[in-house]
């Protein structure tokens, strides 16, 4: 993104033509590898390859008690909600599913998950939600 994104245009929200995303960024969102550097944070143990998305802390701010149980497990590169809609599904379905995840945690979960994730990538599905924007909380 160009310098100062945050402050300009949608803010944190981000549309599939956005003018702040350079053409780089738009390649390596397109192909998911905006998320390769993340692994660094797997490898530290602030992440795990799969999980709740994480957050930003305007977001936590707000979250009522359901939305706060998320935040129960560390966040992932992948999870539940991003292989069943990713930004397509809304933000209470999100939440409802990435709480089922956290409920039903199994190995076997994961690698499922870690299987489709490919796929997903590959079929760009979900990338942006209706209307082509990102919703936010």
């Amino acid at each position: 993104m160009v310098d100062g994104a945050i402050s300009k245009g949608t803010g944190y929200q981000v549309s599939r033509h956005d003018n702040r995303i350079t053409f780089v960024g738009n390649l390596l969102r397109n192909l998911s590898l905006d998320e390769v550097p993340q692994l660094i944070n797997v490898l530290s143990g602030t992440m795990s390859l799969v999980g709740p998305r994480p957050s930003w802390p305007y977001q936590i701010a707000r979250y009522d008690s359901e939305q706060l149980g998320r935040l129960r497990v560390r966040p992932g590169i992948t999870g539940y909600a991003a292989v069943h809609g990713r930004n397509a599904i809304s933000w209470n379905k999100r939440i409802e599913m990435d709480n089922w995840y956290i409920e039903h945690w199994s190995f076997w979960l994961d690698l499922k998950i870690l299987a489709i994730t490919p796929w997903k990538i590959l079929t760009r599905e979900g990338i942006y939600g209706q209307g082509g924007v990102n919703e936010d909380v």
